[in-house]
C-alpha cells in the first residue's frame, strides 16, 4: 500500500494530493464517506462507480422489503 503525508489545517482541511485524487477521480464536488475502522479514518470516494459496484450487495433472504410488508401486516393484525 502505497502512502501520502498531508497536514490538518486549523480549520480541519486536508489537501489529498494530485495523484490520488486523479487515480480516484475526484474533483470539486465529489462527495466522500468518512469511516472509522479502528484507529484508521477511510476516505471512500462516493463516485458513480463506487455506487454501481454496490448493487446487488444487499441481496439476502429474506429481502428487506417482504420482510418489511410482513412486519406490517403483523402489525395490522395486533
Amino acid at each position: 500500500m502505497k502512502g501520502a503525508i498531508s497536514i490538518v489545517t486549523s480549520r480541519g482541511l486536508v489537501t489529498i494530493p494530485s495523484t490520488l485524487r486523479k487515480k480516484f477521480g475526484l474533483r470539486k464536488g465529489t462527495r466522500v464517506s468518512m469511516i472509522e475502522d479502528g484507529t484508521r479514518i477511510i476516505l471512500q470516494p462516493l463516485t458513480r462507480e463506487y455506487i454501481r459496484s454496490l448493487r446487488g450487495s444487499l441481496k439476502r433472504k429474506p429481502s428487506a422489503l417482504k420482510y418489511l410488508f410482513e412486519s406490517r401486516k403483523h402489525d395490522r393484525a395486533l
